[in-house]
Order: structure tokens, then C-alpha cells, then sequence
């Protein structure tokens, strides 16, 4: 490999730096877990996500972040992250996945932070959602946004040698999906209602023996990318079309030179194969076990990890020393983790 190409590409398994990064956003988030404050929920998850960052050895501009510039002063896009050197990496973070999860204490809220070469994550420009369908590797060749979603759900049921009525499907719970959620009901199938949460949603819609089949529904754009960085990690498959909220929006889109009507796949989204992704539980949920301090002197985690050249993914419990993680409220001990 030419010296280009190492500036370029990973040559090394960065997801095992980056779960230091998603485990230090969860734990600096988990004082606040049901304090009923999800601005400083994120704020802290921010927080100790951006600072450790800085500590792996990358070069890594941040393409699906917290905002822009004005709006989010630390993990806004366009930031660089890294110490400065090789590799030359996209970045996608959401440090708090669930900010009224934790907020309120539910289910579910994870920290996540998927990692891709230069130039490999696609940018959604103005378009703040997209509607998703995602599945596992048996049902790939069955997901189609365009299908009537009943005969979908009886599609699914045959391929698993099931009846319909045992086909579940994960909807984010938004009056926009009353009419797909009467839909998939009227078919004989069974729907699981989620406040927040559609990356963990995702992740749970592709892992096998997972008591959903299918992810279906119109959600974030940026939770869409890091999904797909997910989902090209674990297998299974998840197709995505931009969905304007409005007149304003849409015409931004189509003068950006945005096709509206292209249906995306995980390799539209995010490019290449080698790709990274962590996760790290904030509160307990389906895919993980969030923060607990199970002593007076310590916490523990629980993070997924993977890579998709490899295919390879770890489940990481970690336990971590309560004077040790004093250094989540300061900034100058934080690298030292």
C-alpha cells in the first residue's frame, strides 16, 4: 500500500480506540440519567465524547455531527477531530441517542459513533429526515419502500415459515406513521412503539434471535447514516429516501441537486468496506445494558463494537473506577483514561 493510500485508509482496528470514546459520553451522561434535563443530558455527552476524541490518532472530519457551527459548538460538522494523523476518516456521532430517554430515565438511550475512510458518508444536505425500512439478512431482497407494508409483513412471514401474526415491526410512535402503523395491523402484525431511539431500533431490527423482524418509519437523516455504518458491520440490509418535512425544504433539496425519489442502501450511505462503529449503553435497553454502579466505588459499561472488513463484533463489558472517572469533569485528565 502506497504511503497515499495509508494516509487514506484505517490500517488498524480504530473501532477499539473508539469505544473509549462512545464509554466516556456514556458515563459522563449517566449523572444525569432521569434528572429530567435532556440539554444537559447532551451537553455532557458532548462533552466527553469531543475530548476523547481528540486523543485517537486520526485525522477525522465530522460529517454527521450536532448541528451546524452556530448551533452546536462542540461536534458540528465540519469539525476535525483526531490528533491530525493518519488515517484521513469521516466521522458520525451521536453522543446521546435519546436525550429524552435519559432524560426521563427510559429505555434504550445509547451513545454512538460510527467511523468510515474520507469521503465515504453521504451527506443528506437540507433533508433532516428519511423514511427507513431495515432487516436482517434473511428478508433483505424483501424490504421495498414502494410494496403496500401488508404485503410486506405477509412476505416476511412465509420466508420465516411463520405466521403473520408472529411478524413484528419497530415504529417510531409520530402521527406520521398512523396510516403504515393500521397498515401493518390490518395484515395481521404486530407493531413495537418506540418514543426515541431509531438507531438502537436499527441494530435491533438485524440481530438475529431479536424479537423484531423489521425497522420501518420516517426518522432522522443523521441517525440514518450511523445505521447503515451499523448495519454494513452486523448484515442485513436498510433502504432510505430523503423525505423533505416541507415545501421549503424539498426545494432545497432539489436545488442542491438531490434526488428525491432515489431509494438509498447501506453502501449509498456509507461507502467503502471498512467501516467502524461503537456503541455504548446509556440506559438499559434491548441491544445493551446501560451505566450501572453496581459499588460505591465503581461503574460499569456495556458497548458493541465492530468492523466491517472483518465482519468482527465484540460486546464489551467494562468496569471503571469511581476516582478514575472524576476525570469526566476534568479536561485535563480526561485523555488519560
Amino acid at each position: 500500500m502506497s504511503f497515499v493510500d495509508r494516509r487514506r485508509h484505517p490500517d488498524r482496528n480504530l473501532a477499539l480506540e473508539l469505544v473509549r470514546v462512545t464509554e466516556a459520553a456514556a458515563l459522563a451522561t449517566a449523572p444525569l440519567v432521569g434528572r429530567g434535563d435532556k440539554e444537559a443530558a447532551d451537553q455532557a455527552a458532548v462533552d466527553g465524547m469531543r475530548h476523547m476524541l481528540h486523543s485517537v490518532k486520526m485525522d477525522g472530519v465530522v460529517v454527521i455531527g450536532e448541528g451546524e457551527k452556530d448551533e452546536a459548538p462542540m461536534l458540528y460538522n465540519g469539525e476535525r477531530i483526531g490528533d491530525g494523523s493518519p488515517p484521513q476518516v469521516d466521522i458520525a456521532v451521536d453522543p446521546l441517542e435519546g436525550t429524552t430517554l435519559a432524560a426521563h430515565g427510559m429505555p434504550s438511550a445509547l451513545s454512538v459513533i460510527a467511523l468510515s475512510e474520507r469521503g465515504a458518508m453521504f451527506d443528506p444536505g437540507p433533508c433532516v429526515y428519511m423514511e427507513k425500512m431495515a432487516g436482517s439478512p434473511e428478508i433483505v431482497d424483501l424490504l421495498d419502500l414502494d410494496r403496500p407494508l401488508g404485503e410486506t409483513m405477509r412476505l416476511i412471514a412465509r420466508r420465516k415459515g411463520c405466521n403473520v401474526s408472529d411478524v413484528m415491526v419497530v415504529v417510531l410512535d409520530r402521527p406520521r406513521h398512523e396510516e403504515g402503523i393500521r397498515a401493518i395491523r390490518a395484515a395481521g402484525a404486530r407493531v413495537r412503539l418506540i418514543a426515541h431511539g431509531d438507531v438502537s431500533a436499527a441494530l435491533l431490527a438485524v440481530t438475529e434471535r431479536s424479537p423484531v423482524d423489521m425497522l420501518w418509519g420516517i426518522g432522522g437523516t443523521p441517525e440514518g447514516v450511523i445505521s447503515a455504518a451499523a448495519i454494513k458491520c452486523l448484515g442485513g440490509q436498510m433502504l432510505c429516501r430523503l423525505w423533505p418535512r416541507n415545501d421549503q425544504e424539498r426545494e432545497a433539496a432539489l436545488e442542491a441537486g438531490y434526488d428525491l425519489q432515489r431509494v438509498l442502501n447501506c453502501e449509498d450511505l456509507v461507502k467503502g468496506d471498512d467501516v467502524f462503529f461503537s456503541a455504548t449503553g446509556v440506559t438499559d435497553g434491548d441491544v445493551l445494558q446501560g451505566v450501572r454502579y453496581p459499588s460505591a466505588g465503581g461503574a460499569s459499561t456495556e458497548s458493541l463494537v465492530m468492523r466491517s472488513r472483518s465482519m468482527t463484533v465484540r460486546r464489551i463489558s467494562a468496569r471503571h473506577d469511581r476516582a478514575k472517572l472524576a476525570i469526566f469533569r476534568d479536561a485535563d485528565l480526561l485523555s488519560d483514561s
